[in-house]
């Protein structure tokens, strides 16, 4: 079983890591890593949500970022504000004992006068929902010259989400020589034509989902508007 010592991390990282708790890799990130930290290629991460994917693409990220450069180098694109902070607090924790790399979410729901504060630190990461990020472009308040590398995190759930031509736009700003990584739950053939529209011959890495439950567990499933779900599910809550 390997660790994560075995992956020639910067000490910083394996430092982080190593506070979190974080003993040994799992599926996604002892198929992910080796792959991301030796060489500059596009990747495809097919894995349920849940599996471990940010540290998947986290942990390589950091380790190739150029702290002393104070420009983008990375972006992340998700889908929901949730999944936006999350990353970003998950990359801050990784990057704990490394003081010269900042981290910037930019979602909707949220100031984007306080945004516009964060983003003129000059940030090295940007975790970013694709319309706030929009937003952002038009307003001429990201420069994404420096970008090496772009992450798409939930890539189905975003098409699900009518991001594409959103997602188009972002990706039509960045330089044409980048890595290009897409997480996904799921290979539909929206997917396929998105990473065959922005990848170049990605290498591909599927884990198979695991058993989430025990034969004790008794499992219901109500399939409810998306705009309600948080509605629903304090109901079931209260019940």
């Amino acid at each position: 079983m390997s660790q994560f010592q075995d992956y020639n991390l910067n000490p910083a990282l394996l430092r982080a890591v190593e506070e979190l708790g974080f003993k040994e890799p799992m599926p996604i990130q002892q198929e992910t890593l080796p792959v991301l930290l030796s060489q500059k290629t596009d990747l495809v991460g097919l894995a349920q949500t849940g599996t471990g994917k940010t540290a998947a693409f986290g942990l390589p990220l950091l380790q190739n970022i150029d702290a002393s450069q104070r420009c983008i180098q990375a972006l992340v694109l998700c889908p929901t504000r949730e999944l936006c902070v999350q990353i970003s607090k998950d990359l801050k924790n990784f990057s704990k004992y490394m003081p010269d790399v900042l981290v910037v979410p930019v979602y909707g729901g949220a100031s984007i006068e306080a945004q516009f504060k964060e983003l003129a630190k000059k940030p090295q990461i940007i975790v970013a929902t694709p319309g706030r990020l929009e937003d952002m472009i038009r307003r001429n308040k990201v420069d994404f010259t420096n970008v090496k590398t772009i992450v798409l995190d939930e890539a189905d759930e975003m098409l699900d989400m009518g991001f594409q031509e959103d997602i188009d736009r972002i990706v039509a700003q960045l330089p044409e020589e980048r890595q290009t990584l897409f997480f996904s739950a799921t290979m539909s053939t929206a997917i396929r034509a998105l990473i065959n529209r922005l990848a170049s011959e990605p290498q591909e890495i599927s884990i198979e989902r695991p058993v989430l439950t025990v034969p004790t567990c008794e499992q219901s499933v109500y399939e409810v508007v998306f705009s309600s779900r948080i509605e629903v599910l304090s109901r079931l809550i209260e019940m």
